[in-house]
């Protein structure tokens, strides 16, 4: 892989801080003139190949990848462009504002021969992994509640009047965007599309600050909750028929789980000696796009599709409009 990534935010920062420990060949980041000195210093820091402050330019190099890990709103327009210009994408989640954004994406991804992959690293966790395999231990599934709600420094700006991005609908913004969207992944990843769904969401200045997603999947029910304008200890749980699964973290850095029986016998599964939580992730882009595995990329980009019909219909619900949907 000869990777290009986009912007120099927290998660760029984050990724860079493994990088060297992926087998890619060559690294450039395209930066903005107003980040120029920042891009150059990461650029340094990390020994990185090349700095790019123009995107064209970017794209007419030899890269075969680009990760976009922009703003939310520009997702669509900057992965489009890398697709017509014969690159595959990884695209930062949410992978795109809505759904025909990513639908557009597809089509020209098929008709290129080319891999969208979403960057949620929740699906290459090893703990998430092992989840998948011990869920059906417990028995049938009969109740689940997904929670993350994490208070954003944020939020105190935007009560000031002060909108920065994960608060701005004109930017794709809220808690369902920013933070649910992780325990949608994992619930669409363990069980598949819904019957159907709610969404009741806290709404201040046209954008959902907290909310609360129901699931109905016929022989059990759901919910899971992002917060960004209040917290609570984050605790995940998985009820069934036999036992429960209990997850102690959020689940896009989750390491292990604990599973209770009916009878009060527990078992604790804990991955030592983790990677970077987006380690794993990356592992297995580079193995994808490297090898062409268009199947894995396809079943992948699927899932991505219902998470992203999951919330389009929860924003309809609560009338949640962004400036990409017109």
């Amino acid at each position: 892989m000869k990777l290009g990534i986009l912007g120099t935010g927290m998660i760029v920062k984050d990724l860079l801080t493994t990088i060297n420990k992926l087998k890619i060949e060559s690294i450039s980041i395209l930066g903005t003139e107003q980040t120029k000195k920042e891009t150059t210093i990461l650029a340094k820091q990390y020994h990185l190949d090349h700095c790019y402050y123009d995107y064209d330019e970017m794209l007419r190099s030899e890269i075969d990848t680009v990760y976009v890990a922009l703003p939310n709103h520009l997702h669509f327009s900057f992965a489009k462009k890398a697709l017509l210009k014969g690159k595959h994408v990884i695209m930062e989640k949410p992978i795109t504002s809505n759904v025909k954004e990513l639908e557009e994406l597809k089509e020209i991804a098929q008709e290129n021969d080319l891999i969208i992959l979403e960057a949620v690293n929740i699906h290459y966790l090893p703990a998430f992994k092992k989840l998948k395999e011990d869920i059906k231990r417990i028995g049938n599934i009969k109740i689940m509640n997904f929670n993350y709600s994490q208070y954003s420094s944020r939020y105190d700006a935007f009560k000031q009047g002060t909108i920065l991005p994960a608060f701005d609908y004109h930017k794709s913004g809220g808690a369902l965007m920013d933070i649910n969207v992780y325990n949608v992944n994992a619930i669409i990843s363990l069980f598949g599309q819904p019957v159907s769904i709610g969404y009741m969401a806290n709404i201040e200045n046209q954008i959902d600050t907290s909310g609360i997603l129901m699931y109905d999947y016929g022989s059990f029910k759901g919910i899971s909750i992002g917060a960004k304008d209040c917290k609570a200890p984050i605790i995940s749980t998985i009820q069934g028929d036999k036992g429960v699964i209990k997850i102690d973290k959020p689940v896009n850095q989750m390491t292990g789980y604990q599973i209770i029986f009916n009878d009060g016998t527990e078992e604790i599964y804990r991955v030592d000696d983790c990677e970077h939580r987006l380690y794993y992730e990356f592992i297995e882009f580079i193995r994808i796009i490297d090898n062409n595995d268009y199947d894995f990329a396809k079943k992948m980009l699927e899932l991505s599709l219902i998470v992203a019909k999951v919330m389009n219909e929860a924003r309809n619900q609560e009338k949640i409009v962004f400036t990409n949907d017109n």
